[in-house]
């Protein structure tokens, strides 16, 4: 159902949803197509990489840069070409009709011609204590963006997936002993990652923490992780056994650690569009060769960064991801244009034929 002319705020050719680097990269193209992009940041302004404080792999910063400055430079490099960054968090939107319907949080309603959705996907944390207070300065939830700030340091890894297996093996490349550490006995990986894990084990380089748990992170902002605490039981799940005599409580030296424990994508706003979601709430994008690679199968919708990309979820390739959605909006926009003068034209024909 179309909003009521009188409670939209205002109509936009593009509303971007997200303002990460998928996202600022959508705004950016956008802007220089003259599509008046209106970019609402949601609720983890700049995304992932605010709370990485060195971003060494980002291409053109040989010295590296820290996330929140790229995101900011990426901000006002959007503005520059016309791009408006709003704080919101985008609660529902309507494709029933044209124009779509885009509704924020705090009620405001806002309609667009064409919507890239860039609102990533969050990393699962625990929520121990000390997590809050240094994520991004020790803590970290992406061992290919921040395994090389930690050479010779012993890392742990918390998880029993594939995401922490093939941490736990890309982390041997950097740090003196990689320990992983999972809830149970058995892990939930695929035997592939398993058998690559066990090959590590056998050479020294990872140990294995079954049964256990991570409880609280120990260090500073300025000295980063010193010593985390965990508890074990033989039985598995130990923080539900804390009274349990057999659950042992310990302190362990460590210089970092890694959540692997997945990320969950930002897309229940997209509930009830019709856009195709796969069965961990990942956008289907359209992918393959040519134009149109971003676009989902509810036409105006596009999708980019790491909200469809669960695999890759690195800032260049979100980035890269941006670019193509911003161009796909740009000629779906276009066609758009060209059917209304049709149509226009058409119309004025018919006039011109009933006098």
């Amino acid at each position: 159902m179309t909003a009521d002319a009188d409670d939209v705020v205002e109509h936009r050719p593009l509303i971007v949803a997200g303002s990460g680097i998928a996202g600022l990269s959508a705004a950016i193209y956008a802007g220089r197509s003259n599509n008046d992009p209106l970019v609402f940041e949601g609720d983890e302004p700049g995304g992932q990489l605010t709370l990485t404080t060195e971003v060494d792999n980002y291409p053109g910063f040989p010295e590296g840069i820290s996330g929140p400055e790229l995101v900011q430079n990426m901000k006002e490099q959007a503005q520059r070409f016309g791009a408006e960054i709003k704080n919101g968090i985008i609660a529902n939107v309507e494709a029933d009709e044209r124009p779509f319907t885009v509704e924020l949080e705090n009620g405001d309603v806002y309609t667009a011609d064409a919507v890239i959705a860039a609102s990533g996907a969050s990393a699962r944390t625990l929520g121990v204590p000390g997590e809050d207070e240094l994520m991004g300065y020790g803590l970290s939830t992406c061992a290919t963006c921040d395994g090389a700030f930690f050479r010779d340091e012993k890392i742990l890894v918390v998880g029993g997936g594939d995401a922490a297996m093939e941490e736990a093996n890309f982390l041997t490349k950097f740090a003196s002993t990689v320990y992983l550490v999972h809830r149970r006995e058995e892990f939930r990986a695929e035997d592939y990652w398993i058998e690559r894990v066990e090959e590590k084990v056998d050479e020294g380089e990872i140990e294995i923490m079954r049964n256990t748990e991570l409880t609280e992170i120990h260090g500073s902002r300025e000295e980063g992780v010193d010593h985390v605490t965990l508890v074990e039981h033989p039985e598995g799940h130990p923080k539900e056994k804390l009274d349990d005599p057999e659950t042992e409580e310990f302190d362990f030296d460590v210089g970092a650690v890694f959540y692997a424990i997945g990320h969950t994508p930002n897309t229940g706003y997209l509930e009830g569009t019709g856009v195709e979601l796969d069965d961990d709430g990942y956008l289907k994008a359209k992918g393959g060769e040519g134009g149109g690679q971003t676009a989902t199968d509810v036409p105006g919708i596009f999708g980019a960064g790491d909200v469809v990309d669960y695999h890759y979820q690195q800032a260049a390739t979100a980035g890269g991801m941006g670019v193509k959605a911003a161009l796909d909006a740009d000629d779906y926009l276009e066609e758009l244009e060209r059917g209304a003068k049709a149509e226009a034209g058409g119309e004025v024909a018919a006039a011109e034929s009933d006098d």
